[in-house]
Formats: structure tokens, sequence, C-alpha cells
């Protein structure tokens, strides 16, 4: 089992943060921040060309994580791969010793670097954990049995602040059944919105890690209220980081609150620090064990 799936198993507040891969090949800074962060979390996801930008495959980055005695959380994109492809991925992700598997559907290429790509999307996100569980079984997607069978701890991604939580919720239950064993979400920073929406999900079961983005300004809050679907920051929020003489030390106090804030409503933090690696200590000091 993976350390994350022993730790969410076992009840605990588990905690995972996530690492841009970079554009090329030098991987030694991106090591170097692994290591960092290895020392607060259970587990560390690699984007797979997130915001559809060209990077370094997260299956590479996340074996050199293996070879490293860290453990990665592999991204596994719908946008980029069609099922031929993503089978294959998933079972040599398999032999190189990588367990958690993050489901995504992937931004649009119209938002990258390479909008003259074509967007496969042969599966969708339930589909993909319906793959999944069909090769953990021991066959493939068109019913042939497998030499070796896989073994993973498959997440995928919910977004409590939807612009229709119905529909989140309905795609939600369906993912369960389709196989995820945990979920990750989009950045939350209402408190009580994130614990409606806890209560309203209580009977899936599943495990949630809260999403916590680092609101580095005041222009960041409402850049993202106005442009990020299903990310609303509360104006109090971005008044604090305008009146505050020391934004960077503010935005750390907010997360802090944000973290201990989910210890009473759901399983475990998701950090997406946005480049500040270095901030993670102080983020779970004495926060979390």
């Amino acid at each position: 089992m993976s350390k994350l799936s022993q730790e969410l198993e076992a009840g605990r507040f588990a905690v995972t943060a996530e690492i841009v891969p970079p554009k090329g090949t030098n991987v030694q800074q991106t090591i170097s921040t692994a290591r960092l962060l290895w020392k607060f979390v259970q587990g560390i996801n690699i984007n797979e060309n997130p915001h559809a930008i060209m990077r370094i495959s997260s299956l590479a980055v996340s074996h050199l994580l293996v070879e490293s005695g860290m453990e990665p959380v592999f991204h596994v994109t719908a946008r980029d791969k069609n099922r031929l492809a993503l089978q294959s991925e998933l079972l040599g992700a398999a032999v190189l010793g990588i367990e958690n598997i993050l489901v995504v559907a992937g931004d649009h290429q119209s938002l990258g670097d390479h909008k003259e790509a074509k967007p496969v999307y042969d599966l969708d996100s339930v589909q993909m954990l319906h793959m999944i569980s069909t090769l953990m079984s021991g066959k493939d997607l068109a019913g042939n049995p497998l030499d070796g069978t896989p073994t993973f701890f498959p997440g995928a991604v919910v977004h409590p602040q939807a612009d229709i939580p119905e529909l989140e919720i309905i795609k939600m239950e369906k993912k369960v059944a389709g196989g995820a064993r945990f979920f990750q979400t989009q950045a939350i920073y209402d408190l009580d919105a994130f614990a409606a929406f806890m209560d309203q999900i209580k009977h899936l079961e599943t495990k949630v890690l809260a999403g916590i983005v680092l609101l580095k300004s005041p222009r960041m809050g409402r850049f993202m209220n106005e442009k990020i679907p299903g990310i609303r920051v509360p104006e109090g929020l971005i008044e604090r980081l305008e009146k505050s003489s020391d934004v960077v030390d503010e935005s750390l106090a907010i997360a802090r609150e944000l973290i201990a804030g989910c210890q009473d409503l759901c399983h475990g933090v998701h950090l997406m620090t946005i480049g500040w690696y270095d901030k993670v200590e102080k983020m779970l000091t004495d926060l979390v064990r």
C-alpha cells in the first residue's frame, strides 16, 4: 500500500503538495524541491502539462521520485492521450513502482502554448477511473487478460464551489462508483461553504483533501473571483492582504487558518504553493504532525 493510502485509511490527516515539472530536461531543481516537500507530506503531485503548457512528462518525474525514496501522485490526463496510450502508460507506471494516480481532464489546449494541438478526450474522467479499475481486475478495456495485474490508489478532483453544486456531486458519485478512493479539491477559501459541501457528500464515505492555494496578493484574489470558475475568495481575505504590512506573512496566516479549520471537516489538505515551496514548513508547523 502507498504511504498516502495508509495515512488516509488509518484516519490520519494527510498532506500532499504539487510540483510543476520543468519545461526541459533539467530536473535537478525539481528533485531538490521534492526532497524539501517530502519532509512534510505523504504524496507529491506531479502535474501533467498543466494549463496545457508542454513540460516534461509526469511519468518521468514520478519515476525519479520513486527512485529517490519519495512517493508521487501521478497525473493521468484525458486531454492528450487515447485509451491505448492511457492504459499503456498506467501499466508502465505500475512497473515503475507508482501507485497513487490522479485522474484529470486537463485544461483545454487553447489556454496553453501549443494552441494548434489537437485535443483527444477519448475518455472522460469517470471513464478513466473505470479503466483503472478494469486494469486492476486483470483485464484491459477490450476484455483481454493482463499478464501481471497493477495495483493503484486512484483519485480524482472535485470543485466544492462549482456553479451548479448538484451536478458536481452527481459527477463525484460517478467517480466514486468508478473507483476513486480519494479526492483533491479546487482551492477553498470559505470554511463555512466547504463545511456545507462536506455535509452534502457525507453519504459517499470517501477521502477528501482540501485544496489550499496560497493567496499571494489582493490582485490574485480578485483575478480568481473574476476568471476562474469554482473559486470564490471572500472579500474579507482580500481586504486583509490589502491592509497588511507584510503580504507574505498574511498569506501564510490565511493558509494556516484554512488548514486548521479543515482538520475538523475533511481528511487532509493538498497544498498548491505556486512556487512558494519554501513556505510549506511554516504553513504546517504545529498544525499537522
